[in-house]
């Protein structure tokens, strides 16, 4: 019987909601759900609940979550990444100490506002459905923990960092804010979710791996039975 949690490793481009769609139809099941958005750009641990786990839903969003993400900095965009519209480009003159001083800032609990391309809904309505007919609508500011802010590495213009976070947690926001304080700008240019609670990527499984275990066992053998 299907049921349990499996740890998926999203691909790039497609939505948690892809994902899901895709396993209700290879696990043949209609009680599937997700814990912890992951956009289309991100990559990495997806928690994927069947059947009675989808009771543990507000159990495991609640987790706390690892990142890394690529800052981008100089360049800005209305969707705080790399995929949105680009609305501003500087000269990036930038020192790894002056970043390192910058992220000191971030670290702990922080108040950070949602980017407007996001699925935070105001009057029931996702905050993306504003921004693309162009409506103005209040965003409140959210307290969040940065319990974790390491820079990896930095080559003037690009940055690597390693994050961990409470939950709703915006790692755009935080490099759009990153970038604010610099002056320059700055955009996420890539995220990998390395571990959301007690599963991390080497919990994880592709699509293809499940797929092709489902195929050979008839059901999925890849599945937690608790957590």
């Amino acid at each position: 019987m299907n049921e349990g949690i499996i740890i998926v490793n999203k691909p790039q481009t497609w939505t948690s909601h892809d994902v899901v769609a895709k396993l209700r139809g290879v696990l043949h099941t209609k009680r599937i759900g997700h814990a912890g958005t992951l956009d289309p750009l991100a990559t990495g641990v997806l928690v994927v609940m069947v059947g009675r786990a989808t009771k543990q839903a507000q159990l495991l969003e609640a987790n706390d979550k690892s990142y890394t993400a690529g800052l981008k900095l100089g360049v800005s965009s209305n969707t705080y990444d790399i995929t949105g519209e680009i609305s501003e480009a500087v000269e990036v003159n930038v020192t790894r100490e002056e970043l390192e001083s910058v992220l000191e800032a971030f670290r702990g609990e922080i108040s950070q506002l949602p980017p407007i391309y996001s699925a935070i809904k105001v009057a029931g309505k996702p905050l993306y459905k504003y921004a693309r007919k162009g409506e103005t609508v209040e965003i409140k500011p959210r307290n969040v923990t940065i319990k974790k802010l390491e820079l990896k590495s930095f080559d003037g213009t690009n940055a690597v960092l390693e994050i961990d976070c409470t939950k709703g947690t915006y790692i755009r926001s935080l490099c759009h804010d990153i970038g604010a304080k610099l002056r320059v700008g700055g955009l996420m240019s890539s995220l990998v979710r390395t571990r959301s609670g007690i599963y991390t990527l080497e919990d994880s499984y592709t699509l293809e791996e499940i797929i092709s275990d489902v195929n050979e066992n008839s059901y999925c053998t890849l599945l937690h039975n608790s957590i």
